[in-house]
């Protein structure tokens, strides 16, 4: 494993933890949308789903939103949805057979995962992000600036990160809590 890989590695571990320990922690952080993992953890419990199929799936975005459509979700969600699976599906390595055997760690962090871990350790997460409105192109982009751009997140994950900001970005005030809105 080289340098980069054991990196990219031990940051994926701390996300999938910082997520647990949210989980754990109660959810703190319901008022925002669900991210891609949640919805396809949602959709795991289904009768006769292949998750092993799942898992090996790949397509695009369109494709995994007409999927999503049928299993349930709203246009908001299968876009969310969607988004997440495209970039992030099929699973790599020995994450496919760990999430057909209910190993949920197994999926990559989602947007909203990735917002929670990385957004509110510089700046309000309430100004700085939850009220902003971009598109997918403008929130990659602020990965260029020299700040952001040392976040140690996979462009995968930057892209994920991207596609559920556009996608469910901004809230509306009222769905904030108070404390919450500095």
């Amino acid at each position: 494993m080289t340098c980069a890989s054991g990196a990219r590695a031990a940051l994926l571990g701390t996300l999938i933890g910082v997520a647990t320990l949210l989980r754990a922690q109660g959810d703190d952080f319901a008022f925002m949308p669900s991210g891609g993992r949640s919805l396809v953890a949602e959709v795991l419990g289904q009768p006769g789903l292949d998750v092993a199929g799942l898992a090996a799936r790949q397509d695009g975005r369109d494709a995994w939103a007409d999927w999503a459509r049928e299993a349930g979700f709203d246009d908001s969600q299968a876009a969310t949805l969607a988004g997440y699976a495209a970039l992030n599906f099929p699973l790599e390595g020995s994450a496919g057979a760990a999430l057909a055997g209910g190993d949920l760690s197994a999926l990559p962090p989602d947007g909203k995962d990735l917002a929670i871990a990385q957004c509110q350790f510089c700046h309000s997460f309430f100004t700085g992000y939850l009220m902003q409105k971009r598109d997918e192109t403008s929130w990659l982009s602020t990965f260029k600036s020299p700040f952001h751009a040392e976040i140690p997140m996979t462009e995968t994950e930057r892209a994920t990160f991207a596609a559920y900001s556009a996608i469910n970005m901004p809230l509306k005030l009222e769905d904030v809590p108070p404390e919450l809105r500095f």
